[in-house]
């Protein structure tokens, strides 16, 4: 029997939002280990799932995971914002009834000591896709101090961004997570509830996965592919993302796009795609936070597009 290895987070909000589809396409941007996928395959048994994950370890898991849905599940191999737009131009967007993006790293990808997403890592690896060319070793060791600053800002923002970069430039090169950690932990800032090095690893790990890059992509093929009923949940774990997240579903419900200092509506007044499902993201209960306390930090958003 195959060892499930966790609980996906949000797990009954997921099931709730998509629940008494009666037929149609969801389409999972972001597999895992198929946790989310086979509830909403369990809970909804007319409809398939187009499930997209660039870790061939999460995929192998999942493919044996989801075998019994097998012919109504279909697994595809690389970065969201790729495949979502082939599909995309596949499936008739009448078809597709639900989109759910889990972003971020998985849990299992933070266990595994050897993939150098952990501040306790032996490696210093974080790539999503292991047959990436970009990893946190490149850009650790061979990153410009200025560009090292401009993530550390943007990405960790850390205050003291330019001090990190600088003990980060002196001391290298750095072949491990645990020995980068242990050097910057003076100067990182201090948290009950996270490790010190957890904005510093959060940084690198959003450059070598263009993390935010590929949110912004998956957004923005949503949006032009205009589809009718589906509904659209991003969970995000930190404040970047759902930054992101929430100023595109505001965009998304206005009917008029004109500059607000515009005399009078230009625009034609009918671009809204639909309606914000959430007015404050959903997070994890107290149950939820009990078992899983890496749940603390997600946070997710509803969209319902609808046909104008």
């Amino acid at each position: 029997m195959q060892n499930i290895p966790h609980i996906p987070v949000l797990y009954k909000e997921v099931t709730e939002a998509f629940k008494d589809l009666k037929e149609g396409i969801v389409i999972d941007c972001t597999m895992g280990y198929g946790g989310h996928t086979s509830m909403i395959l369990e809970a909804n048994p007319n409809i398939k799932v187009i499930a997209i994950d660039q870790d061939q370890t999460a995929i192998d898991f999942s493919s044996k995971r989801l075998f019994k849905y097998e012919e109504r599940v279909s697994i595809r191999k690389g970065r969201f914002s790729t495949v979502m737009k082939e599909i995309l131009q596949e499936v008739n967007p009448e078809e597709i009834k639900g989109i759910l993006a889990d972003i971020g790293v998985s849990s299992l990808q933070l266990d595994q000591r050897e993939r150098g997403f952990s501040y306790e890592s032996d490696t210093l690896d974080m790539r999503m896709d292991k047959d990436a060319p970009l990893s946190a070793s490149n850009v650790v060791n061979e990153y410009t101090q200025v560009d090292l600053q401009r993530i550390l800002l943007e990405y960790g923002e850390l205050r003291n961004y330019k001090k990190i970069a600088d003990v980060i430039v002196q001391n290298r090169p750095f072949s491990s997570a645990k020995a980068l950690s242990e050097v910057v932990k003076l100067h990182m800032p201090r948290g009950k509830k996270i490790h010190p090095a957890t904005l510093l690893m959060q940084a690198i790990r959003i450059e070598v996965n263009d993390e935010l890059g590929e949110l912004k992509s998956l957004l923005k093929s949503i949006e032009d592919a205009k589809l009718p009923e589906a509904k659209i949940a991003i969970i995000s774990f930190h404040s970047l993302e759902d930054r992101i997240v929430k100023k595109e579903f505001a965009k998304w419900a206005k009917s008029c796009i004109c500059p607000p200092e515009a005399f009078r509506c230009t625009c034609g007044n009918n671009h809204r795609l639909g309606k914000i499902l959430t007015k404050k993201p959903i997070m994890a209960q107290a149950d939820e936070l009990k078992e899983n306390v890496r749940s603390r930090s997600a946070k997710m958003r509803l969209f319902q597009m609808e046909l104008q």
